[in-house]
């Protein structure tokens, strides 16, 4: 005899601002959970990259390094390494317990604006104002990188690693996938520059946020429009827009000082989260539970469902 599966209880959503820190960065340009989510980085307009526990508001080390402010971050599978992408046209590699760069890769004639590594943690995937996505890898000693992806004719805003994809966002308005498998490039145009992509969790829907649009939930192979979401205002700047840990929820910054969440299914806003008066400049969604980091100006914030066990500071959201 065979049982029912159990029923998932539905998708909860943060609610709750736990925690603001003032991070001593000028702007926080980029914040980000390592893999776990148990730490983030965050890098700033005054050129530094931090480490944080969000859920204490502590800082564990600052890195230095880059000449101008760090545009983004991401952390290792394995929580041991960091690599950023900066205005002074650099990727950089970091050591998380020594606080040391490992590598600084040159090459881009840009600042780079996203960064990745690849599952591994062998390759730094980085796309840069100069229309290029470059590989490098961190295990040669050569200061060239592997691998050049070219094909866009303006600016590469957002870049993101599958097991053997590569999705990256342009200010052309494309969205291209580059499929290393088979060797074969997609590329679906949006119309509107784009300012951010991401996958689903399955690997069979790509989120696109791009200026002055709604933000959209593609069909990976065949590029169908498959959901539209208003509302957020995104006008003049590079936003991020997120999933959230079970795929039930597509979240974006906006230029109204808010993040706004939508359902993925039915398209309607399902929450809006009031963050601060600017843009909000970084967005990311914890890896396995419904905690959400926003940046605004100088103020990182971290948000939760309000139940959670542990020290919290600030008011609930209406």
């Amino acid at each position: 005899m065979a049982f029912p599966q159990p029923r998932l209880a539905p998708a909860e959503l943060p609610r709750h601002r736990a925690r603001s820190i003032e991070c001593g960065q000028g702007a926080v340009r980029a914040a980000r959970f390592n893999a776990d989510g148990n730490y983030c980085v965050t890098g700033g307009s005054d050129k530094t990259l931090k480490l944080w526990n969000p859920y204490k508001g502590t800082l564990l080390r600052s890195y230095l390094g880059h000449g101008y402010e760090v545009l983004d971050a991401a952390g290792s599978f394995d929580n041991s390494q960091l690599c950023s992408g900066s205005a002074d046209k650099t990727v950089a590699l970091w050591d998380v317990a020594t606080g040391q760069a490992v590598r600084k890769f040159r090459g881009h004639a840009g600042k780079v604006n996203s960064v990745q590594f690849n599952e591994e943690a062998t390759v730094i995937v980085s796309g840069s104002i100069d229309s290029s996505v470059r590989c490098w890898d961190c295990r040669s000693r050569r200061p060239e990188p592997v691998q050049v992806l070219d094909e866009a004719k303006d600016g590469v805003s957002s870049v993101k690693v599958s097991d053997h994809e590569i999705l990256a966002g342009s200010v052309d308005g494309r969205v291209r996938r580059y499929d290393l498998r088979a060797g074969e490039l997609y590329s679906d145009y949006v119309g509107s520059p784009v300012t951010c992509v991401c996958f689903t969790k399955d690997g069979q829907c790509v989120l696109v946020a791009s200026l002055a649009s709604p933000l959209r939930l593609l069909d990976k192979d065949t590029g169908e429009m498959l959901g539209e979401y208003r509302g957020h205002r995104s006008s003049a700047c590079r936003l991020d827009c997120v999933l959230s840990e079970r795929d039930a929820h597509v979240g974006c910054a906006s230029e109204d000082g808010a993040v706004y969440l939508w359902d993925l299914v039915e398209g309607s806003l399902a929450l809006r989260l009031p963050v601060g008066q600017g843009a909000v400049q970084a967005l990311a969604f914890h890896p396995r539970q419904p905690v959400l980091l926003a940046a605004t100006g100088g103020t990182l914030q971290l948000w939760d469902t309000g139940d959670a066990a542990g020290d919290t500071t600030g008011d609930a959201a209406p």
